[in-house]
C-alpha cells in the first residue's frame, strides 16, 4: 500500500537530494506514501498490516471487486500493528467510519495506544474497535469480521528496537515483526518495517517466508548526519542500515525467500532514486525497493 517512512516521500519540509528530485522529476524518484501492507487470500477481504496516516489514499487503490450491494462497504477485516508509532497507527482514527474495526496488537502496543497516544480512545468514540492480543511467539487465527476463518494466522515476533519516544514505559513486545501464514498451503509473509538488528533466531524465522518486507529506512548508519539533519545514527534510532558491515544486505544475504522487499524507506535514502548506484546494488542483491501499489501473488 505504501513504502515510505514517517512523513512520506517527498517529505513536506525536506529539501534533501532525494526530495528535490522527487519534486522536480517524479519519474526519477517515485513519490511514496507511508509504510503499510494489505494482505488477502481472496482479493476481496483485506487485513491491514499497520494503518498509516495515508490510509484513505491507500485504500482507494485496493481492487473494487464490483459494486457493493449496500450503501456502506468495509473491505478491511482487521488491522494488525507492529508497534504504536504514529506513522503506523494514526490511520486507525482515520478509519473511524468503519464503525466496527477489529484490532490486533501486543499488550505493550495496546498500552501505548490507550495511555500515551490516546488513539484507541479517539477511535472508540466513533465505533467499536475490539482488541485481540497478539501473544509473543505464538500464532493465532485471523477470522473475518463475521467470525468465519480467513484461512490466515499471524504470529508476533519480537525484534530489536525501542518503544515510541512518547511511550511512558517500555515493555516486552513494543516492537514486533508479523509472520502471516496461510493455513492451507503454508505460504508465509513476514513484515518487519522497523528492526534494529537481525539475530540468528530472527533470521531463522525470516527464512520461512515466501515474501519478506523488511526495514529499509536508511542506506547507511550515518545517513542523517551526512545530510546535516541530526547526529543520531540509524542504529541509535533502532533501524538496521542497508549497507555496511552487519547491514541488512549482508545480514540477510543468504535468505532463501524468493521475494525480498525494502519498505519504510526514509526520504533521505538514495535507493529511492531510480538510477542511483545504491538502487542498483540492492537490485543486484535480489531485493525490490518497495513502492505504492506493489502487488505480489504467492
Amino acid at each position: 500500500m505504501g513504502a515510505a517512512a514517517g512523513g512520506g516521500f517527498p517529505q513536506w519540509n525536506c529539501w534533501c537530494r532525494c526530495c528535490r528530485v522527487a519534486r522536480t522529476d517524479p519519474e526519477a524518484a517515485w513519490p511514496r506514501t507511508q509504510s503499510s501492507v494489505a494482505i488477502s487470500r481472496d482479493g476481496q477481504r483485506w487485513f491491514l498490516l499497520n494503518a498509516s496516516p495515508d490510509v484513505r489514499e491507500q485504500l482507494a487503490r485496493l481492487p473494487s471487486n464490483g459494486e457493493p450491494s449496500g450503501s456502506r462497504h468495509v473491505p478491511i477485516e482487521g488491522v494488525l500493528l507492529t508497534d504504536a508509532e504514529i506513522d503506523h497507527s494514526l490511520g486507525i482514527v482515520l478509519l473511524r467510519e468503519a464503525q466496527y474495526l477489529p484490532l490486533y496488537a501486543t499488550t505493550a502496543v495496546r498500552a501505548v495506544l490507550d495511555n500515551d497516544s490516546r488513539i484507541l480512545s479517539m477511535a472508540r468514540a466513533f465505533g467499536d474497535v475490539p482488541w485481540t492480543e497478539l501473544p509473543l511467539g505464538a500464532p493465532i487465527d485471523l477470522p473475518h469480521r463475521n467470525g468465519v476463518s480467513s484461512g490466515l494466522s499471524v504470529e508476533a515476533v519480537v525484534v530489536p528496537g525501542a518503544p515510541p519516544r512518547f511511550a511512558s514505559k517500555a515493555a516486552a513486545g513494543h516492537t514486533v515483526a508479523l509472520i502471516v501464514r496461510e493455513s492451507h498451503g503454508g505460504r508465509v509473509c513476514a513484515f518487519a518495517p522497523g528492526c534494529g538488528g537481525v539475530t540468528p533466531a530472527l533470521r531463522e524465522r525470516f527464512a520461512e517466508a515466501d515474501v519478506l518486507l523488511f526495514d529499509g529506512t536508511f542506506w547507511k548508519d550515518d545517513e542523517l548526519a551526512t545530510v546535516g539533519i541530526t547526529t543520531r545514527t540509524a542504529r541509535e534510532m533502532d533501524h538496521l542500515p542497508i549497507a555496511g558491515p552487519g547491514g541488512s544486505l549482508e545480514a540477510l544475504a543468504t535468505l532463501p525467500c524468493p521475494y525480498r522487499v525494502y519498505t519504510h524507506i526514509n526520504n533521505t535514502n538514495p535507493i529511492l532514486l531510480e538510477q542511483s548506484s545504491e538502487r542498483a546494488a540492492v537490485a543486484q542483491a535480489g531485493w525490490t525497493v518497495g513502492y505504492d501499489g506493489l502487488h505480489m501473488v504467492i
